[in-house]
């Protein structure tokens, strides 16, 4: 069989149903095979919008996400998404061409190799496990090693780079199976966070977007219920706990809460982080009197722990989900009767709902789409203020429906990842979360949602400018430059060129009527809603300084 039939075949058999990407003659090959194993060839617009849904794809589906992409400029598009996979430890196995191996150290178009755009060095910052397939013979090891690393452990994105004549090549039919059962590595130490739990008087749970990459929502409601402790979010961990528990305290830093705030300057002598660096991003407006006596600190990796939080720290190296039942386990730890951490009700938005001009205020707008949604509906934030709204004023019911990164943070990176959401489970409703400014970077993928029939959501807050950057900006320097589009974004014209449902909304009760009719479409739908430019958002505890 030729080695891009083995490679199909292998798909086929661990149960993807759609690849992501688009085609080039490198790896031609692959589009014909998948073809003939019955697997989608999903087209997007741009190899970045592939990578981006094949990784959301992999989160929906908990199954490995692939992203296919041509030699030179075909890969390098890529990269983002990459990134971006690796930020949220998503499986995801990026494939990308090259010209014919039997022709390297040529001067060729596109070209791959190290005489070229060397691929295979350039992916090797973002990914796992990054390498050329030189010969046939190599594949099945190469492949057995690239998803080992994508699906065991910390999960991530890897990378094969495949020339042209070794994807034609004939090789022996094997088959791989996925490393799906293989036991997460558990630490050791994890019962010595007991007594420091027993004995904690304020302690706080700080949970991060890692807890969504353990599916550890159950083991922290326990260790919150049992030990009594209130709970705080970063804002990737947004919707890892719901907003409602009377133990949540809503989320801290950038869209924090005055709760989360106020709880955190009260004397906190004990603070457990699950699933979170502790990053800038994360511990934005962290101040001195905010420092905890003692970190338990659950990561997998060791290398940013105690690195932010100067004062003693356990680790707790691992599996989070795995470590978290170890120590429940040990303690005999249960749901239990607790007390509330601190009052439910966060104020509403110092501004009205509209402004004088009758425009409307993006908290508003955000309360309004959440009040007609469905409980259970999964909501893709992106990058830019229009999320940090959402942090501060989406409430969560289930866990694990809002999915948010701090980090790496690709603006339009969610328009992708609903798109490959969707595609993984069809009987969800699927949001994504934007602004005027990702539309702008991602928007072309709102055709291939239309294209391949996958009825997305996508919810733009259109202000006609780069909101976060705009408004820290000018703040923190007294003015803005390059952050206002003098020809703003007619979103809704826009999403209808493209052949999906547009609409544009200035009021809730106009949003509340598109979120109704969207989930009902077997289509997919924009919903453009125009708030007040000038409303300052909950961004502005990151400090920029130009001394």
């Amino acid at each position: 069989m030729r080695v891009s039939q083995v490679l199909a075949s292998n798909m086929k058999t661990w149960g993807i149903d759609r690849v992501f990407g688009i085609p080039g003659k490198p790896i031609s090959p692959m589009m014909l095979d998948l073809d003939s194993e019955g697997i989608e060839f999903v087209l997007t617009r741009h190899e970045a919008g592939a990578g981006f849904a094949a990784a959301g794809y992999a989160m929906s589906s908990r199954k490995l996400g692939v992203a296919l992409g041509t030699s030179g400029p075909g890969g390098t598009n890529l990269l983002t998404a990459a990134g971006q996979a690796k930020a949220y430890n998503l499986p995801l196995l990026i494939l990308t061409g090259q010209p014919s191996a039997s022709d390297s150290g040529k001067a060729l178009g596109q070209d791959s190799s190290y005489f070229g755009t060397d691929l295979v060095k350039m992916f090797e910052p973002v990914t796992l496990f990054s390498a050329r397939v030189e010969r046939a013979d190599l594949l099945s090891m190469y492949l057995r090693h690239a998803l080992e690393r994508a699906l065991t452990g910390p999960k991530g994105p890897v990378h094969l780079c495949i020339p042209f004549d070794i994807l034609m090549s004939q090789v022996e039919p094997f088959a791989l199976s996925l490393p799906i059962n293989i036991p997460q590595a558990i630490s050791p130490n994890a019962e010595e966070a007991i007594p420091l739990l027993n004995a904690a008087q304020r302690p706080v749970l700080f949970l991060g977007k890692g807890v969504n990459a353990a599916d550890a929502y159950e083991e922290v409601r326990i260790l919150a219920e049992h030990w009594n402790i209130p709970v705080i979010t970063t804002p990737g961990g947004k919707g890892v706990f719901p907003t409602k528990h009377p133990l949540c305290l809503g989320n801290f830093g950038l869209g924090g809460t005055a709760q989360a705030r106020d709880y955190l300057k009260s004397g906190v002598d004990l603070l457990i982080a699950v699933g979170t660096k502790l990053s800038d991003m994360t511990l934005s407006g962290f101040t001195a009197d905010m420092m905890p006596k003692q970190v338990i600190h659950f990561d997998y990796d060791i290398t940013f722990i105690g690195k932010t939080l100067d004062v003693p720290t356990l680790p707790v190296l691992g599996d989070a989900k795995g470590n978290l039942q170890r120590l429940i386990a040990t303690a005999k730890a249960s749901s239990r009767m607790y007390e509330a951490a601190a009052t439910l009700e966060s104020p509403l938005p110092a501004v009205p709902e509209y402004n004088a001009l009758g425009e409307l205020s993006a908290a508003f707008a955000v309360k309004a789409l959440r009040s007609a949604l469905p409980d259970d509906a999964v909501v893709f934030g992106d990058d830019g203020s229009h999320t940090f709204y959402a942090i501060r004023h989406f409430d969560i019911v289930e866990p694990g429906t809002f999915h948010f990164d701090d980090v790496f943070g690709a603006m339009g990176h969610a328009i992708g990842y609903a798109i490959g959401a969707k595609a993984a489970r069809p009987d969800r409703t699927i949001v994504c979360l934007t602004g005027d400014g990702c539309a702008m970077m991602h928007g072309m993928e709102i055709s291939t949602a239309v294209n391949h029939r996958i009825p997305v959501i996508f919810v733009v807050l259109n202000n006609g400018r780069l909101d976060m950057v705009d408004k820290g900006m000018s703040h923190n320097t007294g003015r803005s430059v390059g952050a206002i589009y003098r020809n703003p974004l007619d979103t809704a014209m826009f999403a209808r060129s493209l052949g999906a449902e547009g609409v544009c909304c200035r009021t809730s009760e106009e949003i509340r009527a598109a979120v109704a009719d969207a989930v009902k479409a077997d289509v997919p739908t924009v919903i453009e809603i125009m708030v007040d430019p000038l409303e300052t958002p909950p961004i502005l505890s990151r400090l920029l300084s130009l001394d």
